[in-house]
């Protein structure tokens, strides 16, 4: 039995949170991988709460389960996510991108995945004011982007797709971090002669995401770039609502969808919980392969066939062109399942 520790978030965190609950309650009864949940407390709530953004005993927890699944917090997301993050060494940060049918992708063909260095960069927040100005540090390490380069490189090896890994950069204005962002990835591609390996600046990708999505397959890149290019390559593909993610160590991950806490519908039953209900199928996958467990792979993959034959049968929420709201999607992903 996996132990799964939920942070149901704010906003439409516990509404997505219910449907993961439901999807995770039917693959225990009907696929049997058995799951114990344990649902916690972080951000925007837990802040008012406990006095903190994410409580000592909330990381307690998530330190003692098998996975985690993060529903979307409020204003103190980065007291959360970026400091699970970095405490548990989540140094991946893997965003898949894909079209399929009835949805409104830009292209057909369109299967990518996102590999983002997930501890390093501006987002370490070292940031102070001195005279008049703001000043932040960005830091980018060998050993992160040659830990980030070889998972980006692997992901290649792994999938069954066009074996091509991009090095998204800016060397040309940023010469010491990109630069060595960029060399490490080149050394790193020595290693893998059956991978194509070519580089591109990131203003490039931001317009050939849009130009030819479909010419993409693992893009790797630093954190503040693979941020805003993962959240454009979801709407390339449908929009936010579909977008899964997960953050990846070498001993733990955790799961989430990409999009933010809405609080402009919460509690209005019509968010869309594709994009966690997916990151369930990531969890799946990685539980699968952590464990040696067929089961869990088997599930993933019946998991996303079930949400994508419910979005095939013209069943959707509203933000994807239906009226289903987010329960009533929710248990027709579960009749799907079974």
């Amino acid at each position: 039995m996996y132990k799964i520790s939920l942070i149901t978030g704010d906003g439409i965190g516990p509404e997505l949170s219910e449907s993961a609950v439901v999807i995770l309650d039917a693959i225990h009864e009907k696929l049997d991988v058995k799951f114990q949940i344990e649902k916690l407390l972080a951000g925007d709530i837990a802040l008012s709460k406990y006095g903190k953004a994410l409580p000592d005993q909330t990381l307690d927890a998530v330190k003692k389960s098998d996975a985690c699944m993060k529903a979307p917090v409020g204003e103190s997301a980065a007291d959360v996510i970026v400091v699970l993050r970095r405490l548990l060494n989540l140094y991946a940060n893997i965003r898949p991108a894909k079209s399929y049918p009835y949805m409104p992708a830009l292209k057909d063909g369109i299967d990518m995945v996102i590999v983002r260095e997930n501890t390093e960069d501006l987002y370490t927040g070292q940031e102070f004011e001195v005279d008049g100005a703001a000043v932040a540090f960005r830091i980018i390490s060998e050993a992160a982007s040659k830990k980030i380069a070889k998972y980006a490189f692997e992901t290649a090896v792994m999938r069954n797709q066009k074996k091509r890994v991009t090095c998204v950069h800016k060397s040309n204005v940023m010469r010491k971090t990109d630069g060595l962002f960029s060399r490490v990835c080149a050394d790193v591609a020595k290693q893998y002669p059956m991978i194509q390996f070519d580089q591109m600046y990131v203003d490039a990708c931001a317009m050939n995401l849009i130009r030819r999505p479909e010419t993409f397959d693992v893009i790797v890149t630093t954190n503040l770039f693979g941020d805003i290019l993962s959240d454009e390559s979801a709407e390339v593909v449908g929009g936010l609502g579909m977008a899964p993610a997960a953050n990846i160590g070498d001993e733990f991950a955790l799961f989430e969808p990409v999009h933010g806490a809405a609080f402009d519908i919460a509690g209005k039953g019509v968010a869309n919980p594709s994009s966690f209900i997916l990151s369930a199928k990531m969890m799946l996958d990685w539980l699968g392969a952590k464990h040696h467990d067929q089961k869990c792979v088997e599930a993933a993959n019946k998991l996303e066939s079930a949400v994508y034959g419910v979005v095939k049968k013209g069943i959707k929420t509203r933000d994807i062109g239906g009226d289903r709201t987010t329960m009533e999607f929710t248990k027709e992903i579960v009749s799907m399942l079974a």
